[in-house]
Order: structure tokens, then sequence, then C-alpha cells
């Protein structure tokens, strides 16, 4: 069943505000940049055109100038990059008309620590989020229904509401020790309104306590909140973008894209661990993580699931490969990893090796990222999946798609799972490195494609 309410945080609505660099010192201090990669492929199986073994950049997308780019060659400087340790600020909001009957400590339990331990698990203990919670309510300057809070909302209104929640928290708080700042509003005042729950970037940003703050994530969630919200909202902090799509008007299905596959597509996913590729921007996996395929021929690749521990059941001197890649276009590639119900993804209802075109030059909400249905024609886990036509995606043992890679395609057979991964054969004809971009449209495999 898919569920209609998402965040906002793609949308990243421009305000108006008293410029600059938002980030403190420590987020400087871990905002390393993306180390050189040297993956090699693996060992090529058939004869034919050679399969040239690549340096695991040569399958890094180049960033592109649109919002949340999913090219990964270099990293947005505007952006903190989540390695090391982050400190969170957490401000509880009240409003004149409505007296809260939670506390603060009550509501930031609803997200803590489960939204670290989240990050944890995702980023193999490369990354903690420390939240600081303030244990008070900061009564805002008007009545929650002043402020017009919903999904689509007023800038000059938002642009009020972001200023006024600064001026009541300032004389408390010192807002340079912290690089990122959550603003929860009471869920029980009546204008309160939970679609817009998102990401505010800010025109130009706010001056305040010796730093400046260029985006903060607005949380208007409902106690209970929705799964996996703030996890989702801070992965946009990092540059990520909306996996989702967005309907015209009332009807529609958001979930086409991605499924429950990586919850920047829905809060609501049973397998919310990111995509190997998000990872790889991130900088959760490094070289040893990602296999790339610039040229045609055929190699073999043992994956481990992507939300597998980082040593856990890992033999002595294997590698920890969780992402093969194959460049099928200047701004496009095709991605190829294991999931499984482990760690992040315990959930999930599905296991196998997932398929999904990536794209640099596609924007936020538009589609960057497209599953490809490795069953096409059936679904699965349809009475707890937010899309169960991609739920049952992955391919299995025995399983293999096809899909068209412009003047190419791409093979992908799955073979045995070992103790040590998933094995995958990646048969491509053609010459991937060189092909043209596909349409924005494509995501899927070849008709003739699916399990067989």
């Amino acid at each position: 069943m898919s569920r209609a309410r998402r965040t906002g945080g793609g949308q990243h609505a421009t305000v108006p505000g008293p410029a600059g660099h938002w980030l403190g010192p420590r987020a400087r201090r871990n905002g390393a940049v993306l180390t050189a990669l040297s993956a090699l492929v693996g060992t090529s199986l058939v004869a034919g055109p050679a399969a040239v073994a690549a340096t695991a950049d040569s399958c890094a997308l180049e960033r592109t100038a649109i919002h949340h780019s999913e090219g990964l060659d270099t990293w947005n400087p505007d952006y903190p990059r989540p390695r090391g340790e982050l400190d969170a600020l957490m401000i509880f909001l009240s409003f004149p008309e409505s007296r809260p009957s939670l506390t603060p400590g009550r509501l930031s339990a609803d997200y803590f620590p489960e939204t670290s331990q989240f990050f944890e698990r995702a980023s193999y203990g490369a990354f903690t989020l420390r939240p600081h919670a303030v244990p008070r309510w900061f009564e805002m300057a008007a009545d929650s229904r002043a402020y017009g809070i919903q999904r689509d909302w007023s800038p000059d209104l938002r642009g009020a509401y972001l200023d006024d929640a600064v001026t009541a928290a300032d004389p408390h708080v010192d807002f340079g020790e912290y690089d990122a700042v959550y603003l929860v509003a009471d869920p029980d005042a009546p204008g309160v309104n939970s679609d817009a729950t998102k990401v505010v970037n800010l025109e130009e940003p706010i001056s305040v306590d010796g730093t400046e703050l260029h985006r903060v994530v607005t949380v208007f969630e409902k106690h209970p909140p929705d799964r996996n919200v703030l996890a989702h909202e801070t992965l946009h902090l990092f540059d990520l973008p909306d996996l989702y799509h967005q309907p015209e008007g009332d009807d529609g299905d958001w979930d086409t894209h991605v499924g429950d596959w990586d919850l920047m597509g829905s809060q609501f996913g049973l397998a919310p661990e990111p995509f190997g590729w998000h990872k790889w921007k991130l900088g959760w996996l490094d070289a040893g993580g990602v296999d790339c395929r610039v040229e045609a021929g055929t190699t073999r690749h043992v994956l481990r699931a992507v939300a597998a521990p980082s040593r856990d059941g890992l033999l002595p001197g294997a590698r920890d490969t969780r992402l093969a890649v194959v460049r099928t276009g200047r701004s496009e590639v095709l991605a190829v990893e294991a999931r499984e119900p482990v760690g992040n993804d315990v959930t999930s209802c599905t296991s196998g090796v997932l398929v999904y075109r990536v794209r640099g030059d596609v924007a936020s909400a538009q589609g960057p990222v497209k599953v490809v249905d490795g069953h096409p024609g059936s679904g699965a886990c349809g009475r707890i999946s937010v899309y169960p036509e991609l739920a049952d995606a992955p391919l299995g043992p025995g399983e293999s798609l096809e899909v068209d890679a412009g003047t190419g395609t791409v093979r992908v057979t799955v073979g045995e799972r070992t103790a040590a991964g998933w094995t995958v054969e990646i048969a491509v004809r053609g010459t991937p490195g060189s092909l043209p971009d596909a349409g924005p449209g494509a995501g899927q495999a070849a008709p003739e494609a699916g399990a067989t």
C-alpha cells in the first residue's frame, strides 16, 4: 500500500533571511574531500572484448549544478560531509494559544537514539550524529495558525517563523556550537501541519552567535512521528535528493521510481538502507567497496549486502565489495548491489540483487534514481510495501535481466549466495563508457528482460 504523505525535503524552498556559510568548525574539519578511488573489477569470464580493469572513479558521475545532483566526482562544499562526529541542536517550539501536552524529553525520544543508530549502521561506524536537545519549550511570538504552516509554505510566513524561532532560542542557546539545527514544533498546536516537515534552504543565511545558518530542519511531525522521517531530512543536509515521484494533484503514486528501496524514496519503506551509490557519495564506501566497469566484456563480482556490518562474516583477506557500477553514458550509470533483511533493512520482505539507474543530471524528486524491476508484471508484500510492484525487484539465484543501454546492453545474472556474498555476473555488450545518455524516463529493463 502506498502512503501519500511525504516530507517536503526535496522541495527545499528558499526564503528571505537576515549572508555566508552555516558550517561550524567541526563540520569544516570533517568535510574531507572525496579521496582517490582505485578499485579493480572482477576477473573476466569469457572470450570476446576485453573486460578492462578500471579505477572506481571512472564510474563517478560528474556533479552538476542541479539541486542535489547525484554526481559524486567532487563534494559540494555548501554541505557538511557526514564523517566523524556532527553535533545537532534540537529546539522545541510552543505557541501562545496551545499548552504542550508532551515534554521536550518525550519528543526527543521519538527521534533519538534511533536516528543516530540508523546512521551508525548505514555508515559502517564512520559517522556519528550527536543530538543536543534543549530540555525546555521556547514560546513563539505568534499563534501557530498565524504562520500558515503547510507543505507549499508562503516564503514570507516561513521566513517569519524561522526568525521568531531563532529569536526565541538565541538568549539561551549558542548556535555557533552546532553543525545542524532541528526546529521541533509542538505536535498538538492547532496550526501545525506535518506535511511541512522539510529542510529549508535560506536565500540569505541567518547570522546568529558568530555563525550563519544556511539551512535548518523544520519538524512538524505528529506524535509518534513517521518512521525514519528525521533520518530522511538529515540526509538532505548532506546533499542527497528526494527519490520519490510527486504526482500532479492528489492522484497518482509517489513510489514508482524506487519503491521501498532507500529512505530518500519513502520514510515508510521496508528497506530504508541508503543505496550503495549514496554510501559512495557520502564517503561511507571507499575504493575497496566499489567495482567499476567501463568497457565491454563479462566479469564476475561478489557483493555483500549493503546493510550488512562492515566485518560481519567477512573472510580474512576478502574484499568488502558492496557496489558494482557500469558506466553507460556521460551522465548515467547502472548500479548493482545486494539487499537482505539485515541492519537497517531488517524489515525488508525480499532478498537478492538489486539493479538501478543513476543520473547525475536529473534533479531531486525528478527521478535521479530508478530501480529496474527484475520481475516485471508481478509484485510482493502487498499489504505492507509502499509499492508492491518493485518490492520483488531484486534478482534471486539463477535469475537475470538485460537492460538496454543506448548502443549496447548490460546483462546481470545472479549466481549462488555463499558465505562471501552474492555472486553476480555482468555482461556488457557494446561500448558502455561512450554510450549516449538514455532519456530521463529510462529506468526499466528492456521488454524482453526479467527473471530467467
